[in-house]
């Protein structure tokens, strides 16, 4: 019961955001009622603490799966791109914004987690793009891996990227293009627009 009401609580949060989903919807949706939600999270700031934990996990273990795969940098950045786009549900109701107003301290430790999995994971796949002739081999990793992180957390501003002008798909793709072009060589060019081919 605790993970239909985790999977069905991040499908709410993530189609109409944290804030605007009440437990009332969510034990009316899963056919249950609130005290059935109340026998495993105390309150709603417990739930949606134990939501993005679920959410973070889920694609810390996709990442894992895709990283194993050993595919090369590029192609291994577009599809953990496209994982993410397929867990957040394309971000409608702008779910990172709605966590840091109404639950900054969630939307801090989620960040914190965010950034030490995320740093370790691009500096890896920096190190293999170099290694590989994909990547210059001139760039300073720890830096990039940083504005790499802060880029990511940055697109997701909707004050400076607004969802009516902007969908999060077309920012991801934008972005990830931006990052790769300034860090490749002629060859990793050359594997990026095969990848901007697929899209």
């Amino acid at each position: 019961m605790r993970a239909k009401i985790l999977e069905k609580s991040n499908d709410l949060f993530l189609n109409l955001g944290f804030k605007s989903v009440t437990m009332d919807e969510i034990a009316s949706s899963l056919g249950v009622s609130k005290k059935t939600i109340y026998k495993y999270f105390e309150n709603k700031t417990q739930l949606v603490a134990a939501v993005t934990e679920y959410i973070f996990d889920t694609i810390c273990n996709g990442i894992d799966g895709i990283c194993a795969l050993e595919m090369n940098p590029i192609d291994e950045l577009f599809s953990i791109k496209r994982l993410i786009m397929e867990h957040l549900k394309d971000e409608k109701s702008s779910p990172q914004y709605q966590l840091q107003k109404y639950y900054p301290k969630i939307y801090a430790s989620l960040k914190l987690k965010q950034f030490q999995v995320m740093q370790g994971c691009v500096i890896d796949n920096l190190k293999k793009g170099m290694a590989t002739g994909l990547y210059r081999s001139d760039i300073d990793v720890q830096f990039i891996s940083r504005i790499y992180f802060n880029g990511m957390l940055g697109i997701k501003d909707k004050d400076l990227f607004p969802l009516n002008t902007y969908a999060v798909h077309t920012l991801m793709n934008y972005y990830l293009e931006y990052h790769l072009r300034a860090i490749s060589t002629e060859k990793g060019l050359q594997q990026l627009e095969n990848q901007l081919r697929l899209k």
